[in-house]
Parts: structure tokens; sequence; C-alpha cells
């Protein structure tokens, strides 16, 4: 994260310094684009207009051209203050007055369309800005490998890169428009689209959002029907009316009709951009856990390991193993098996659980009992029987590695949709191993992975308010600033 973190740091100054650069050394003048009647531009047209300038010593101007049918007039600035060029007639009677400010460092800001000398390189600077942290972003995600994977960085990565794209897109197509037609397309206009970024995330992504919330509601469906009531049964289906219920308020707040003070509007832009971003982060963290548990779940590690914890789960009270503990324990198993067909090697199981209040013997032991049954030798299984989480399955089979050998390479095996979270875990417990997952039935698994992204949110909750804060404040400050 920090190198990203820095890298972004960076690019936004280097593009500070061109912009400011640029103004200074290359962008005198601001083109004016001043609407005209009909019959000013026809009296234009028969060369019985003109451009003046009320003060001559505070600016002069360029060659004026047609332009869409407005004026397109150059102005170079020479002195600091107000400023108001128009067009007469040939009796020096002013046709349309425009009022105009030059700033003490030469900048013509119009009053009018908000514009300023050097806006259109701004806005192109902004969608290099946002293109680049997106393109960034998705260097470090894939760049991460192996054990390194397993952080929270990657979820941001992979989730706020689709903003960052999304939004460097949409700046984009903004840009070009306002170089096409600066009139229609005024410099307010920008000012609205980059204020409503969030907002605008949030419509593009609306069918997206849709189709994956009636996604978890087939899932939980069939997850009732299969196992009955329970309240991490409806999770899936309390996340998905959430999804919709959010697009659907979004959707009423940016699409309704507004009519009331400057000061009410800037209000209520503030509160569409809050809301807005509450909802786009929290979108962008499920789509960044979605996007990590999937490919967590299907890596597949290299073939060269000394050690497999196997984390234990719930099994039968005559010590067989259920579906759940069984897909772990034979996606163990297949991995030991293709990496002695490969190169000989034999890992080490390590199979991790304690013995539950209601267990009749520690979870490791049914595991080591069906590994046995599967013809795996006895003196290759070292059973870790006292963790009573994934924490101190990875912390206590850390130990037992060790002790055997100190320099042995590891990887765990667990369920497809619990991948990624126990990777975060063994980071956490010091314990450097990949994971591999096995399969569960397909409308288990969206419900139990959507409990994964909810146990990673709530894990780090002071963390994520903080950062869910960084962007509230960046976009309440647009809504203030460009209002």
């Amino acid at each position: 994260m920090k190198h990203a973190v820095r890298q972004i740091i960076l690019l936004a100054a280097v593009l500070i310094v061109l912009c400011v650069g640029l103004r200074l050394f290359g962008f005198n003048a601001y083109p004016v684009h001043m609407p005209l009647t009909e019959s000013i531009r026809v009296l234009w047209e028969q060369g019985k207009a003109h451009t003046v300038v009320r003060d001559p010593a505070m600016a002069h101007l360029g060659s004026p051209s047609l332009v869409n049918g407005s004026l397109r007039v150059p102005v170079f600035p020479d002195k600091a203050g107000d400023l108001q060029i128009g067009v007469a007639d040939e009796k020096g009677e002013l046709l349309s007055i425009y009022y105009l400010r030059v700033s003490p460092l030469g900048t013509v800001i119009d009053y009018q369309t908000s514009g300023f000398t050097g806006d259109t390189v701004i806005l192109v600077a902004c969608c290099i800005f946002w293109l680049a942290v997106s393109a960034i972003m998705l260097y470090h995600f894939f760049r991460a490998r192996g054990v390194d994977f397993y952080q929270y960085t990657t979820i941001y990565f992979s989730g706020f890169s689709i903003f960052a794209l999304v939004t460097g897109l949409y700046l984009s197509y903004v840009t070009a428009r306002h170089i096409a037609d600066p009139v229609r397309f005024s410099m307010l206009s920008c000012y609205g689209a980059i204020n409503n970024a969030s907002t605008y995330f949030m419509m593009i992504t609306m069918p997206l959002v849709i189709l994956f919330a009636f996604a978890m509601a087939v899932s939980n469906t069939e997850l009732l029907r299969h196992e009955g009531y329970r309240f991490q049964n409806v999770l899936g289906l309390l996340v998905g009316f959430g999804l919709i219920a959010g697009e659907a308020v979004g959707y009423f707040l940016y699409s309704k009709d507004f009519a009331g003070s400057e000061t009410q509007k800037r209000i209520r832009d503030i509160l569409i951009n809050t809301y807005a971003t509450v909802f786009v982060y929290f979108e962008c963290m499920l789509a960044g856990s979605v996007i990590c548990g999937i490919r967590a779940a299907v890596h597949e590690p290299t073939p060269d390991k000394d050690f497999i914890v196997i984390l234990g789960c719930w099994f039968r009270r005559d010590g067989s193993l259920p579906p759940l503990l069984r897909g772990r324990v034979d996606r163990a198993i297949a991995f030991w098996r293709k990496q002695k067909e490969l190169n000989g090697r034999e890992a080490f199981f390590i199979p991790s659980g304690g013995q539950g209040k209601n267990e009749t013997m520690p979870e490791a032991e049914a595991m080591r009992r069906y590994l046995i049954q599967n013809n795996i030798p006895e003196d290759k299984i070292l059973p870790e029987t006292r963790s009573a989480n994934t924490y101190e399955n990875m912390a206590f089979s850390k130990k037992i590695l060790e002790s055997v050998s100190p320099d042995g390479k590891a990887i765990f095996a667990t369920t497809n949709y619990h991948v990624f979270r126990s990777g975060v875990w063994a980071a956490k417990a010091g314990l450097s191993a990949e994971g591999i997952g096995g399969k569960t039935k397909w409308w288990f698994w969206p419900n139990a992975f959507m409990r994964e992204c909810a146990g990673l949110l709530r894990s780090r909750w002071k963390e994520e308010l903080f950062l869910l804060a960084l962007f509230i404040g960046y976009f309440v400050l647009l809504a203030v600033l460009l209002n």
C-alpha cells in the first residue's frame, strides 16, 4: 500500500507541476465563447460589428471567429482587475457585453461559465490522474502473488481500481464534450459532472448490482430450502435487498428536480455526495472482496511444499466428515498426491482443530482418521488439537511446522470461499503459507462468501471508518468548491 500511495502522490505532484508550468509558460490566452443573438450574428457576418474592450489597458484581444454560432475571442490579459469585453456596431454602441476578471497572476476568470485560463489542461490532467491511479492499483493487485496476496490492500486495489477507471473514462467523456462544444458544455457543466462522480458510478454500475442481488436471492432461496432458516442463511438476501434499495434511493435523489436557493442547492449536493460516497465505498469493498476471494479460491500453488495445514470445522458425532470438511481434506490429499507424482516430494499433513463442546473428539483427530483411511502414511500426519478459531489454527500449526522444519514451505487447505480470509489470518499469525480451496455446493458458496466479506470488514471497522471519512471529506469538499 505504501508504494502505491507514494506513486499516486508523485503522480499528483508531477501533474500539478506540469499544469502550473503550462499555465505560466504556455497558456496565456483565455478563449471566450460569447453567445450571439441572431441579429448580432447577422451584423457580424456582414462586417458591421466588431469586438471591443472597455479598458484597453487591462487586456488585448486576438482574432475573433464564429464557432458553432458563438463568437470565439482570445483574451490576452495585461493588468489585474475586472474586465469587460463586448461586441459593438459601426457606431460604437455595445450590442452585448461579457464580464471577466484578471487575477494578479494573469489568469482570466470567466464569470459566466466559471472557466479560467488553462481549464482544459486541468481537465485533461484529472483524466490522466484517475486513469493512472487505476493502472497503479491494478499493477499492484496483479503483482501481489503468493503470501503477499492475502492482504487487505489487495481488496482496495481490486475494488477501487474499478472506481478510478470508471471515473477516469467518465471525465474523459466530459473533457471531450467540453473541448468539442465549450458553449453548450461549459466549465460549470464540467464541475457538476466532477462533483457527481460517485453518483454517476452508482448509476452506471446499477445493472451489475441488481444482477448480483438477484444471484444472491437465488442462492439464498436454495440455501433455505436445503438447510432451513437461520440468520446466516438469509444474510445474502438482506445484502441483496440493501443493494437494490440503496441504488433506488440514489436514483431518486439524483433524478429528482430541485428548486431552491443556491445555499439549499449546495446543501442538497453535499448530502447526495455523502450518500453516494458511502454507498460506492461499500460497493467497491464488496467488489474487491469478491474478486480477491475468487482469485484466492482458484489459485494453485507450486508443488514444492513440505507441510499442508488443513483447517478443521464441525464433524458428525460418529467421527465421519460432512461434505464441507471432507472437501477440505480431499483437496489437501489431491494436492499431496499430485506433488508426489510430479517430484516425489511427500509433505506432512497438519490437520488443525480442537474439540468443541458438542464434539466427541478434536477435529484434528477426525481428520487424521480420514487421512489414514485414504492411505496417507501415519508418520506423515502431525495433528494440531488445541485451536478454536482460524487464527489459532495458523498460530499453533506454525509451532508444529517450526519444530519439524523451520524453513519448510507450507500451504493450507480450507473451503473455497474461506481461502482469502484464512490467508489474512495466516499472515497475522506469522505463517507464510498460500491456500487451496475445496469445492462446495453452488447454493452454499455465495452466502458463505458474503459472510466472509462481512467478517473481513468487521475485523477492521476502525480503519474502514477512517478511510470512508476521507472519501466523504473529499467529495463533500468538491461539492463545496464546485458549486
